[in-house]
């Protein structure tokens, strides 16, 4: 089955390959003979109900430095294409929003994954909630008193944004940190939006896992281990990658919230758990796949291209 497939990302040049999951996607797809497209957000367009984009040819290879080849580009109408991988990274902010709007016109004779009503309407802090007994005790506030009560309750907490990504504005703070108040003034002159308060989980230090399901099932995972000297773990700020087994309670949180992910056509997920809680499900452009990989974990991409394929079939059957 000879797919067109177009990716929706930040330039592909910007990209470090070692550990990008859109990269690991497009070459499996290249190596099960798809035809690649490659096109930014900004590129997108919606013109009497058609949704195009000037997209371009794309080559990839696992050579850092020298990745990739695009094509010259060509406004095309995107129904024409068999999928669509909506890879951009957040912020999720309304040029995201409206980005899903616009693939809403495709989908889903055109599969775009993961399905941008699902992933407009499940933001990775917010559709978490949907599953409150497997999390730590969560606040979405703009109140600056309710943050002061949620602290004063638990003595430890993190705060960030609601709408942030790779770790980006994520503060640990104690009982006794002076800090709080000036946290919240900068949060609030950057953002009109709310930002999200959790309960510290010292069980960071020791990993943040990261779990991959595909179509709802469990398919991998990575440990990631925060630096010494921050209380973040994303690997592009210094956390460690580890391989890692899933424990009985995190097995229990798979099989709670994959049939939900399933429903939703949410094909590629990427949750966060840490110490046995729940913290993000990441339905954007989750990644981890190529970390997977490297500690000689499941192919996880091609599990990916297995689903998509099938799916593809179907809804021309």
């Amino acid at each position: 089955m000879g797919l067109n497939v177009a990716i929706q990302m930040d330039h592909v040049s910007s990209i470090t390959i070692k550990g990008d999951t859109t990269f690991a996607l497009g070459l499996e797809a290249q190596r099960r003979g798809h035809a690649l497209f490659h096109y930014t957000p900004d590129r997108l367009s919606l013109r009497d109900g058609r949704a195009t984009a000037r997209i371009e040819p794309l080559e990839l290879r696992d050579e850092a430095g020298k990745h990739f080849t695009l094509g010259a580009p060509k406004r095309t109408d995107l129904a024409s294409m068999d999928v669509i991988l909506l890879r951009q990274d957040p912020p999720f902010d309304m040029a995201y929003i409206t980005a899903t709007h616009i693939l809403d016109r495709v989908h889903p004779k055109t599969l775009v994954v993961n399905d941008p009503a699902s992933v407009r309407n499940a933001p990775e802090k917010i559709f978490v909630t949907e599953f409150p007994d497997l999390m730590p005790e969560t606040l979405i506030t703009k109140d600056p008193q309710e943050v002061a009560a949620f602290r004063a309750e638990f003595g430890e907490i993190v705060l960030k944004p609601l709408y942030g990504n790779g770790g980006a504005g994520v503060f640990h703070l104690t009982r006794e940190d002076r800090n709080l108040t000036s946290f919240l003034e900068v949060f609030e002159r950057l953002s009109r939006e709310p930002f999200i308060v959790q309960r510290y989980l010292s069980d960071v230090r020791k990993g943040d896992k990261r779990i991959i399901l595909i179509d709802g099932a469990f398919a991998g995972a990575i440990n990631r281990v925060p630096a010494e000297t921050d209380a973040r773990s994303n690997m592009h700020v210094g956390g460690r990658a580890e391989p890692t087994e899933l424990t009985e309670r995190e097995r229990e949180i798979c099989e709670r919230i994959g049939p939900e992910l399933k429903r939703q056509g949410l094909i590629l997920v990427g949750i966060d758990v840490i110490g046995g809680y729940l913290t993000e499900i990441n339905v954007t452009s989750p990644t981890g796949i190529r970390e997977v990989a490297r500690f000689g974990g499941t192919d996880i991409a091609a599990l990916f291209w297995d689903s998509v394929e099938d799916k593809v079939a179907a809804g021309r059957g």
